[in-house]
């Protein structure tokens, strides 16, 4: 299973703060946006993972995180010239996914919770819903009386439920071929929800509907942005845990040794980050995903 990080588009809604830098590298309270969803895959298991960027932030992203051999992972970059879609992630990857299954996961989802990790290997797809108060700005699911999903719509005007498809995705190798079977919407994009009705059609879409002990954020707006760094903040604080530290998921995951993490931490303790990521060598591994 590789992973893709889906870091391009031009984050109007952010403006003007997205006019000088990639919405993905701003900052949810203490790290990059970006550190959140690469925890995620991370946490999965996932060590090679593709970013996507847009053409002009491209080397800002190799500048922040590299090769990823520092995390025990591997790290490649591709560009989106253009927001045509979420499904045209699996074309501009294409190459990287090989014959591999893959997950996806876009750059400004910010996930908390212990089942994120239930995708696995999938045959066929699996996707997450999640209640959210008004799903009409999302892919929403229509489940039958046995909670079995029947239908997903895209940003419906009428959603026929609360359940909104959130933004990690599990496929195996055929969404290379789905995607590039697929027409462009209205929208003129390639769109996930059209993988996943093909799916869904085969009999192969699996729904995992995330309790409520879990957490999504779509971080895309000024507000959404600031109740993700209140939400972090607010969990770190009380917790003393980190959420979407990808050094301690590289270390969690056996990625790195005892001394790796001791490496990466040095340079970070005058922010205090540095001296939480050596608290936990003195703590004993356990499971948490974060």
């Amino acid at each position: 299973m590789k992973g893709i990080v889906l870091a391009g588009g031009s984050g109007t809604r952010l403006y003007p703060m997205a006019r000088g830098i990639s919405k993905h590298l701003m900052p949810i309270y203490d790290k990059p946006m970006i550190y959140y969803p690469l925890s995620t895959l991370m946490s999965a298991g996932i060590s090679e993972i593709l970013i996507i960027t847009t053409p002009e932030d491209n080397a800002s992203f190799v500048r922040l995180l590299g090769d990823g051999a520092q995390f025990g992972c591997t790290f490649s970059y591709a560009v989106q010239a253009r927001p045509n879609g979420i499904a045209e992630a699996f074309l501009v990857g294409e190459e990287f996914i090989g014959d591999d299954g893959v997950a996806l996961i876009l750059g400004d989802n910010l996930f908390y919770g212990d089942r994120l990790t239930a995708g696995g290997d999938p045959e066929g797809g699996v996707v997450f819903a999640y209640t959210v108060a008004d799903p009409r700005r999302y892919g929403v699911v229509e489940f039958d009386a046995d909670r079995r999903a029947v239908g997903i719509e895209e940003k419906p005007s009428e959603p026929r439920s609360n359940f909104a498809v959130v933004g990690l995705y599990f496929y195996d190798n055929d969404v290379v071929e789905i995607a590039r079977s697929l027409q462009p919407s209205a929208r003129g994009e390639l769109e996930i929800t059209d993988v996943n009705r093909e799916y869904l059609r085969r009999g192969k879409l699996h729904v995992h509907q995330l309790d409520r002990g879990s957490v999504w954020l779509d971080t895309g707006t000024i507000e959404s942005l600031a109740d993700a760094s209140d939400f972090v903040r607010v969990l770190e604080n009380r917790t003393g845990l980190k959420v979407g530290c990808v050094e301690e998921a590289a270390w969690r995951q056996g990625f790195i040794s005892d001394d790796d993490l001791r490496l990466l931490a040095e340079p970070l303790r005058n922010s205090g980050y540095g001296e939480y990521l050596l608290a936990l060598l003195k703590q004993p591994q356990n499971n948490l995903v974060r």
